[in-house]
């Protein structure tokens, strides 16, 4: 069993759509792996991609422009699917198990079927071995009884047993798949919130993502300091590091992730590499983290390697990344030529799209 947290603490880099990524296409390579996708976003945007079924969406020629009222009808189709999800008793999604568990918080659940759905019983394009517990926005709303369930005097290790919600869930999930490997994808909110710390202690790895920015920059150095108490770059940021979540972790013997890989996402290029601009922010995050590896090697996933070499760049290909995540076809079966999107027309196009598959594909291998 192994499992991936995707988190960065910055909004809009592409945690959700690499998830996506890398769950279809690991579950495409080894189809004798149960590939679980558990969504602990309140927005639940994976969960969106897996549930969009793209046939739905191709059901007019690709050179024929749809009605508003029809592109109303599709997406809401498209997006009942997870209505009907949170409308069952229990509700079939991540906050239906957090509900359970906050019925009775230091008792297993033996049983998590409910919580569990196959996305390829709605969407035929995806793996038959692909699962997924899906988003929910009550994430938000139960949180803080989480917190505060979190903080009960007795029993004396009640903050470790409610942080382990998540890993018993991977636990009963191995179980449920028998002798099959398995495969854990945990999509989280950009927040340290205590669903995110949830995911965070479920992982054994994590995936950053980033864009070339300064902020990303500042972002990674908050990863660091907020799971790992080793220091930064930025002594007052290590203040604080060593009095919240990290230092807490640590006391009580809570497993942490490793910083497995950083993945450079949405790069410009200019003639086939990374513009002078986006570049040159890589190699300030490089150095970053080279930096703090001289000190803290025992924090990355692989101490013998610096963590420059475990960078992956994502050319940046807005109409490939939009028509998959808007119609639900995974990287494998998206094909160049025009595609219809809410009614629109978009051109794929075949280096590009090469190009991107190739990058997006040594991405997975990393896994």
């Amino acid at each position: 069993m192994t499992a991936y947290a995707f988190w960065n603490n910055k909004g809009g880099v592409g945690k959700s759509f690499l998830s996506f990524v890398a769950a279809t296409e690991y579950a495409r390579a080894y189809p004798d792996t149960d590939v679980y996708v558990i969504d602990l976003c309140p927005q639940a945007n994976v969960s969106e991609m897996l549930l969009l079924n793209s046939d739905i969406l191709t059901n007019t020629d690709d050179n024929d422009e749809i009605s508003d009222d029809e592109n109303y009808n599709v997406i809401r189709k498209n997006y009942d699917v997870i209505n009907k999800l949170i409308g069952k008793t229990p509700r079939a999604t991540v906050a239906g198990y957090l509900e359970a568990r906050l019925n009775s918080p230091f008792r297993t659940l033996e049983d998590v079927s409910p919580y569990v759905y196959r996305p390829r019983d709605f969407n035929r394009k995806l793996p038959v071995n692909l699962l997924l517990v899906c988003g929910d926005y009550l994430l938000e709303i139960l949180s803080e009884a989480i917190r505060q369930t979190s903080q009960l005097a007795i029993p004396t290790d009640a903050w470790k047993k409610v942080l382990s919600w998540i890993k018993d869930l991977t636990f009963a999930l191995r179980k449920r798949s028998g002798t099959r490997d398995t495969l854990f994808i945990l999509d989280c909110n950009p927040s340290f919130a205590i669903y995110t710390q949830l995911a965070l202690a479920a992982a054994e790895n994590l995936i950053v993502p980033f864009t070339p920015d300064d902020s990303s920059r500042r972002a990674i150095e908050n990863v660091v300091a907020l799971i790992h108490m080793n220091g930064t770059s930025n002594p007052k940021i290590d203040a604080y590091a060593k009095i919240n979540f990290a230092k807490r972790a640590k006391d009580e013997d809570l497993d942490i992730p490793k910083l497995h890989t950083f993945v450079s996402n949405r790069v410009t290029l200019y003639r086939g590499k990374a513009s002078k601009a986006f570049e040159a922010v890589s190699e300030s995050i490089k150095t970053t983290l080279d930096d703090l590896h001289k000190k803290h090697r025992q924090i990355y996933a692989y101490p013998k390697d610096l963590p420059s070499e475990r960078f992956i760049e994502i050319p940046d290909y807005h109409s490939a990344c939009v028509v998959m995540t808007v119609k639900g076809i995974p990287l494998e079966s998206l094909q160049p030529g025009p595609h219809d999107v809410h009614g629109k027309r978009v051109q794929i196009n075949s280096e590009p799209l090469d190009r991107y598959r190739k990058a997006l594909t040594e991405f997975v291998s990393y896994l």
